[in-house]
């Protein structure tokens, strides 16, 4: 699954992008309030050549656009799409340009922090209100700042509009690439989740104010596989119409799907968002228009449906067909028709009276990729020519190697003639072809394979193909745990040149199709999976729309593709791993626990895990829950008790959870705990043998829990913590509990040595893993301290296997810390500080502990009972939540501390 998310997808189909001249980017001077509030953060506007020459005064005559990038993100990014705008400004005269601004938010690592999103957010607040104040002096000066947001930087462009004091005209147009608007990724802290709940309950509660905000949010498709597209969609609401969401396969003359990073310079797609930005200019103010209506048709017209023609806001429906062309009448159903060097222009008209009657449908293709009108609907004819007709054009749309349009005849019932204009041709070569049909004659269905076919069986049809046109029905695939390759075998009877077949998989219910081009004859093999589940509204079903060549046959097989099913349960729930690993080594700390009591010996970690970490203790119970959730009196009890909501409800409510995907990560957290825990442990031994060759053991020293040595330690670590980074704390104590374990593990390797080489009787056989840590022998001097050591170390290995995950866990803001340690020494907020608090007093008794106080403690026997209910509420509350999982874990071992004392 891992694999299939991480390498098995399309190639890149996109073309970089290139600057013609060297890249410059000027430094805007800020406000000395706003530069010392944020000292790491700064404006700048791009430019090249002599345009980056000219601008050095700040004399800026533009409109301008501002940059915001993601996560790590750069400010330089800007870049493909402002060379770009310069190219087009050129193209134009200069008649009208944009003026690129970028953000350098210090590159930081506001995916896994969520401390400074807010601090960002305010940021750009101010660059809006420095940029616009550039243009104060001029003649058609800005009222409002588009934006252009890549990664966490379009969320951050969203969250402008939660801040009381922000003007919400200050933004007319917000477009974001690869923004995961839903739900962060990885959601390591509370400041990032809270975040997210603040900026989607606003848009939500205050959509009637964005209605004068038009957004557009662009996903990568399946080649980015940081931020899944189904994150990318904007949350759909009936009162807001003016957002739109499309995945980048889909977007015409681009189809390609975008990796995390290429989405910023793909040359395709970056040119359908300026052909965007230049058609949304409005002369008169020679700004980006300020009709809401007019930006959602440009934005459809460029990323959702491209009629082949150059966008026109109220383009003509009437026109009079003139020139000296040539009149040729149609009687047939069906017509093909190749121009080449055709030096005299034709009309060709297709009388409707005598296919209504038969027919229900017309469809009509032309190769020929110009932006001209090419098909008419008459009206008023003679017997040789159309006077007036109605443009139909507008109703065609784009292809890759074809345009295309597709006329339901009832519609059209003042229609006479449907006529085909054929200009003169030099050296062009193109073809055109018409075909009357019935809709039923056409359009075939085929039911999908059971997920549990696992490939074996398939679903299979053939098409006799005599038309252009075939719609075949994918039945019941509407959930994102279905994923199929498909497979289109075409034969045709003779062997001449073919134009190319497309494959068009077309979902309904949201803008993510993708899209095709095969030879004719080949076998061609399309991967059929979702980003976002249908709509319980929505019965419409996805369709393979297959544009065909005429006398060639069509079989469509189809088959359930175990490989990317696994990849599909990774894709949605790769985040919440951790919890599940962190689970299963809970679980086997808790029957550790409760061996030591039972027989006075810990267990291997390894044995324990196979014997206690099982999903039915843990899975029942919240798929009884998240079922009792249905019924408003539960949910009303649930409630009253201040409960959160179970993530695994909040996971069904957004269609991306069924009951078998749980049991999988479950059973995946259980293979990684267990691969984790012996690699873990052939690891220390191997340090303990670097540490032997290289320095004398010495002894272990039995010594009180707390003295006045490891007191001052831990103040000093707790200070640490509050007036640095709670997580670096955290690394320094848990380096200090590893080097203790390392200790203890070199004591019991070189006593059990000692024990073999003085008793003849028995001998104590060195295992290659620290799981299987010789048993004492029963040397009547060694025998009682060594199994104390054993167990002891057996019990410590498992401690530091969870505060492992702990430390991975709080890493993220360790790494953004150390980042901005020369702006400020102490992280502010810190998502991790008082636990880190905690954690060091634990951890400095726990270190010095042995499980020989343990057993004889009255509390052990709900210590070790304690792990599963925490195991259970982990799952259930921390899926959506990574940051609570080490608030269970501290809990379990504050338990264990106190059994020391009790």
């Amino acid at each position: 699954g891992v694999r299939d998310v991480m390498f098995l997808y399309e190639e890149n189909r996109c073309s970089m992008t290139y600057m013609y001249e060297y890249p410059e980017y000027l430094k805007i001077k800020l406000p000395k309030k706003t530069a010392r509030r944020y000292p790491a953060y700064e404006l700048y506007l791009y430019g090249e050549g002599n345009y980056a020459e000219e601008n050095k005064n700040l004399l800026l005559t533009g409109i301008p656009v501002l940059f915001l990038p993601g996560n790590a993100g750069s400010y330089k990014q800007v870049r493909s799409l402002g060379s770009i705008a310069l190219r087009k400004a050129e193209d134009v005269d200069f008649k009208y340009h944009f003026n690129f601004f970028s953000v350098n938010f210090n590159e930081e690592l506001v995916a896994l922090y969520g401390g400074s999103l807010q601090r960002q957010t305010k940021f750009v607040h101010e660059c809006i209100k420095v940029i616009l104040k550039l243009y104060r002096d001029q003649e058609f000066a800005p009222s409002s700042v588009a934006i252009v947001g890549h990664s966490m930087g379009g969320l951050v462009a969203r969250a402008l509009l939660t801040l009381k004091n922000f003007k919400p005209e200050l933004i007319n147009l917000l477009i974001t690439q690869a923004t995961p608007h839903i739900a962060p990724v990885m959601p390591l802290d509370k400041y990032l989740t809270d975040f997210y709940t603040a900026v989607n309950n606003h848009w939500i509660l205050k959509a009637q104010d964005l209605r004068n905000l038009t957004t557009l949010s662009v996903a990568g498709g399946f080649r980015d596989y940081q931020v899944r597209s189904g994150l990318a969609f904007l949350p759909r609401l009936s009162q807001h119409d003016s957002a739109l969401s499309v995945v980048s396969s889909a977007v015409p003359r681009a189809w390609a799907s975008t990796d995390h990073l290429s989405i910023v310079w793909c040359k395709e797609l970056i040119l359908a968002t300026i052909r965007a930005f230049f058609d949304l200019i409005d002369e008169n103010t020679r700004q980006i228009t300020e009709d809401p209506k007019k930006r959602m048709s440009v934005l459809f017209h460029h990323f959702v449906r491209h009629p082949a023609k150059m966008f026109e806001e109220n383009p003509e429906t009437f026109t009079n067909l003139t020139g000296a062309f040539m009149w040729i009448t149609v009687k047939d159903s069906k017509w093909t028709y190749s121009v080449y060097n055709d030096s005299d222009g034709k009309y060709f008209a297709f009388p409707l009276a005598s296919h209504r009657k038969s027919y229900s449908h017309v469809y009509c293709e032309n190769s020929m990729l110009d932006t001209s009108s090419w098909i008419y609907g008459c009206m008023n004819t003679n017997s040789s020519m159309c006077l007036e007709a109605a443009d139909l054009s507008w109703g065609a749309e784009l292809l890759p190697t074809t345009k295309v349009v597709m006329l339901k005849l009832l519609d059209y019932p003042s229609l006479s003639h449907i006529v085909i204009q054929v200009p003169p041709a030099a050296g062009n070569k193109y073809t055109l072809g018409c075909e009357f049909f019935k809709e039923d004659s056409r359009t075939v269905q085929l039911p999908v394979t059971h997920l549990f076919s696992f490939g074996l069986s398939s679903s299979k049809i053939l098409l006799n193909s005599t038309g252009l046109l075939y719609n075949v029905q994918l039945q019941h695939f509407n959930q994102i745990y279905q994923a199929f390759k498909i497979y289109i075998d075409s034969h045709c009877q003779s062997l001449k040149e073919r134009k190319p077949s497309v494959y068009r998989l077309h979902i309904p219910w949201s803008y993510e199709d993708s899209i095709t081009v095969a030879k004719v004859p080949s076998l061609a093999e399309i991967s059929a999976k979702l980003h976002i589940a249908q709509p319980l509204n929505d019965s419409s079903l996805p369709e393979l729309i297959i544009y065909s060549s005429p006398d060639c046959q069509y079989e469509v097989i189809l088959k359930t593709s175990l490989l990317q099913v696994l990849g599909q349960i990774v894709r949605f729930h790769a985040g919440a791993f951790p919890v599940y690993i962190v689970s299963n080594i809970l679980l086997t700390y808790g029957g550790q626990l409760s061996t030591l009591r039972s027989t006075g010996q810990c267990s291997d970690f390894s044995l324990e895990l196979v014997r206690t970490a099982k999903p039915y203790k843990v899975e029942p119970l919240i798929s009884i829950v998240v079922f009792l959730q249905g019924f408003n009196w539960f949910r009303e009890i649930w409630e009253s008790l201040s409960l959160p909501e179970v993530d695994a409800a909040v996971l069904s409510s957004q269609d991306a959870w069924f009951p078998l995907v749980s049991l999988i990560l479950f059973l995946f957290g259980t293979g990684i705990a267990y691969w984790s825990g012996v690699f873990f442990s052939t690891s220390l031994r191997l340090f303990s043998s670097l540490w032997l060759t290289l320095i004398r053991p010495t002894e272990l020293q039995k010594d009180k829990l707390i003295t006045p040595r490891r007191l001052c330690g831990m103040i000093s670590l707790a200070l640490v913590s509050w007036t640095t980074c709670g997580a670096f704390a955290v690394l320094i104590i848990y380096l200090q509990y590893l080097f203790k374990v390392l200790k203890g593990l070199i004591f019991c390797v070189c006593h059990s040595k000692e024990t073999s080489q003085n008793s003849s009787k028995h001998t104590v056989q060195a295992q290659s893993s620290v799981d299987s840590i010789p048993e004492a022998t029963q040397s009547p001097s060694n025998s009682k301290t060594l199994a104390e050591a054993v167990n002891s170390l057996k019990m410590h290995i498992t401690i530091l296997n969870l505060f492992t995950w702990i430390v991975l866990l709080n890493l993220p803001s360790l790494i953004y810390w150390l980042k901005n340690l020369r702006y400020n020494v102490r992280l502010d907020p810190d998502p991790c500080r008082s636990t880190a608090i905690i954690l060091i007093c634990i951890l400095e008794i726990l270190m010095n502990s042995s499980t020989s106080e343990v057993k004889s403690s009255k509390l052990l026997k709900i210590a070790a009972k304690v792990p599963l209910p925490l195991s259970v509420a982990m799952l259930a509350f921390g899926r959506m939540h990574l940051y609570r999982v080490p608030h269970f874990v501290t809990f379990s071992l504050l338990l264990h501390v106190l059994c020391c004392f009790v």
